[in-house]
């Protein structure tokens, strides 16, 4: 089980800010922590926006069973090469997680072939996450509902296709609901997107969070070989002659 966590690490570099005291080690190393408790036998390596190719070269992509990735105020600095190489991996089978802010992120918006807009609201609010699909193994021994006591709103309406599965709805106190769990298929690739997680607030600290995302993980594993999808030319009538 081979997972690539991808965090653009802007906000951890910014002196003195919420989440860098939240995460010393930084988003990407709680993610690692939460999965580790319940993965650990997988091996996890780290990408960042400041790396070349943002740690998302060829050779690592192709090593890469799962790639979970959360950005926010980088988006526009994804280089589109490397979007192209992600989207490429899924469609060959390699499983996506996108989290939180990464609805706006490129090879999300791109596999989603949407804007992924939604309504937001800043501030302290508390989130329920409700499970609506118990059946599903992303929703294997998660509570009903996850509480998550500090947290930014998202709400309807989500600009996504609709999910194969909607596995998750949250609810906040101003009366707001979102789709805050849901799947998807492209090409040979899983992809699940999973909302809560917002760098001002300790949602990756959470232990129910950390259940969620190593059930993701085992859910969007891929269950071929590696293998591209371009179709080999055949001459006319192949079915005829064997």
């Amino acid at each position: 089980m081979r997972i690539t966590i991808y965090n653009e690490g802007v906000h951890e570099q910014q002196e003195g800010s919420t989440t860098q005291r939240l995460y010393p080690e930084g988003m990407h190393g709680a993610i690692a922590a939460g999965l580790r408790t319940h993965l650990p036998e997988a091996s996890i390596r780290f990408a960042h926006l400041d790396l070349p190719s943002h740690g998302l070269t060829d050779d690592v992509l192709a090593e890469t069973d799962v790639l979970l990735w959360w950005g926010h105020e980088a988006h526009d600095r994804v280089d589109d090469a490397v979007v192209s190489s992600v989207i490429r991996r899924v469609h060959e089978g390699m499983g996506f997680l996108p989290l939180h802010s990464a609805h706006y992120s490129k090879p999300f918006t791109r596999l989603m072939g949407t804007t992924c807009s939604l309504r937001w609201r800043g501030g302290n609010d508390r989130e329920l996450v409700w499970t609506v699909s118990p059946t599903h193994p992303i929703a294997a021994g998660v509570p009903h509902p996850i509480i998550i006591e500090g947290q930014e709103m998202y709400g309807e309406h989500f600009d996504i296709p609709e999910p194969d599965d909607l596995i998750f709805i949250s609810s906040f106190t101003g009366g707001e609901v979102f789709r805050s769990g849901a799947t998807f298929t492209r090409g040979l690739g899983k992809i699940f997107y999973f909302s809560p997680g917002d760098q001002e607030y300790p949602v990756y600290h959470h232990p129910d969070i950390h259940r969620v995302l190593a059930n993701g993980v085992r859910w969007a594993m891929p269950t071929l070989p590696p293998t591209t999808l371009d179709a080999p030319m055949a001459p006319l009538g192949w079915f005829e002659k064997g």
